[in-house]
């Protein structure tokens, strides 16, 4: 990773970071116990398995896009309606269990709950100075990774004291979701009470970091005054940037507005296409970019995720948001004199916040732009709280100062106050979402949490598309019940 270098661990990763498990009970490597307990046994062996830990993060490129796509303001796109036939399922809401898209961030998302589990299992094999801050970002990353498998796939497996082995396979069950939502606060406030306020390494995780996902944790269950004790503890730690769009371009990285991000590199030459997310870059950028692109600053891509017309004229004039989050090809083009292919689904629009740029790439192109993706923001933060603040009855007032805050940078001026309140101020606070986080993962998810998803995506079945289907090699081989209506 960027700032956070990936290691090759020989003993402990390397068959790991090589092949991808098929599934959550991958086959165990001969000798492995022996291997454990000749490793962990310096402060080094700990420092590169945290970073092997960390690493899954930036395997996890299909969360952000499905966060997108799955709503009703970005389309698949692609070639053809057969291009990545997993991500063309999801947006028409006719995915099913063979869908190896969702069995991919299924593996990636326990792959990371094993290395953090490994460390945990061998945590008490020596002490060293900084140890106890050392595991709280591991619990912050086993939080992360649980958190996007309960939003993905609701109730699913949860182990936490070790390693998951070959000898368990078939033995696994189904945590209700409420089970692993405990499991992640614990995690949380574990990582709260070791992690220090700040990091002098780009991309490692800290005590705010952990308060800010907590917070989200906590508002995802409606459990409003507890998050809202969890946000207060970021506000104020962080800074709205003055320019919108200036963020989401390679010098805004990592800026006083960031609170997590996921670190990609473009130094890396890997070319795989067998293990696409082996090399150190962000491979969803290309799938985002424009076909056949030929003229300035952005460069060529596959036409998917691309925003819809309506998305795009829901913006309110003025609303300096949508250009930034948004960009008009054909206007683009025509400015510029700039040529391109049209792909599937085109709606003359593109994801301007994770887009390919002209040489922001390195090795093999297609696999190693170094664009960040942007987790929590300090936006996201304030808008986090206002609802927490509103919809817990808690204070309107400061509801409306922070949802404001957000709109005033937008906005570039006052006038655009909003003075609602109640449930008024609740929805204008769930749309002021929709436009300040657009194409970055959470639309989805916040359609789902708040009930509205039936009666804005086109598809969506209540009942049913909530979550999406435990992988069928999931149900073969550990005998995973199904969710409903899959």
């Amino acid at each position: 990773m960027k700032n956070l270098k990936t290691i090759l661990l020989l003993v402990f990763f390397t068959s790991l970071l090589n092949r991808c498990s098929d599934h959550v009970d991958y086959e165990a490597i001969e000798g492995y116990q022996i291997t454990s307990e000749i490793y962990f046994q310096q402060e080094s062996d700990y420092d590169a398995a945290l970073v092997g830990t960390y690493d899954p993060l930036q395997w996890l490129f299909f969360n952000i896009q499905l966060g997108a796509i799955a709503s009703e303001i970005s389309l698949c796109g692609g070639e053809s309606a057969t291009d990545y036939i997993g991500i063309q399922q999801i947006d028409d809401m006719t995915h099913y269990p063979e869908n190896n898209v969702l069995r991919q961030m299924w593996q990636f998302l326990y792959e990371g709950v094993n290395r953090a589990n490994y460390m945990e299992e061998n945590k008490a094999n020596i002490d060293f100075d900084g140890k106890d801050a050392m595991y709280g970002e591991v619990y912050f990353l086993r939080a992360y990774y649980y958190f996007e498998l309960v939003k993905f796939f609701g109730d699913v497996p949860l182990f936490t004291e070790a390693r998951l082995t070959a000898g368990e396979a078939g033995t696994l069950t189904r945590a209700p979701k409420e089970e692993v939502y405990a499991q992640i606060e614990l995690d949380l406030q574990n990582a709260i009470g070791s992690l220090p306020d700040s990091q002098s390494q780009l991309g490692r995780v800290n005590k705010y970091t952990a308060y800010a996902l907590l917070g989200k944790v906590l508002l995802y269950q409606d459990k409003f005054n507890e998050a809202v004790s969890a946000l207060d503890n970021v506000i104020g730690v962080y800074s709205l940037v003055s320019d919108y769009g200036s963020q989401f371009l390679r010098f805004g990285e990592n800026g006083p507005e960031s609170v997590f991000e996921i670190q990609y590199s473009n130094q890396s030459n890997w070319y795989d296409w067998g293990c696409a997310h082996c090399s150190e870059g962000n491979y969803a950028i290309i799938m985002n970019g424009p076909r056949g692109w030929s003229g300035p600053e952005y460069a060529q891509g596959w036409s998917f995720n691309v925003p819809t017309e309506e998305f795009y004229n829901s913006f309110e004039e003025g609303d300096s948001r949508r250009d930034a989050t948004v960009l008009d090809i054909e206007a683009f083009a025509a400015t510029t004199g700039s040529s391109y292919t049209e792909g599937y689904d085109h709606t003359g629009y593109f994801n301007n916040k994770y887009i390919p740029r002209a040489g922001e790439s390195g090795g093999q192109t297609e696999l190693n732009y170094l664009t960040n993706f942007r987790i929590i923001r300090y936006s996201d933060v304030l808008l986090m709280a206002a609802e927490a603040y509103n919809r817990g009855g808690i204070d309107d007032g400061l509801a409306q100062e922070f949802l404001n805050q957000v709109r005033r940078r937008a906005f570039g001026d006052d006038d655009h106050d909003v003075s609602a309140s109640g449930t008024a101020l609740t929805d204008a606070i769930w749309e002021e979402r929709k436009f300040e986080l657009s194409l970055e993962g959470h639309r989805f998810f916040d359609l789902v949490r708040t009930g509205r998803a039936s009666s804005l995506i086109p598809g969506f079945v209540e009942g049913k598309h909530e979550v999406f289907p435990i992988p069928q090699q999931e149900i073969d081989i550990s005998g995973l019940t199904q969710n409903a209506g899959y």
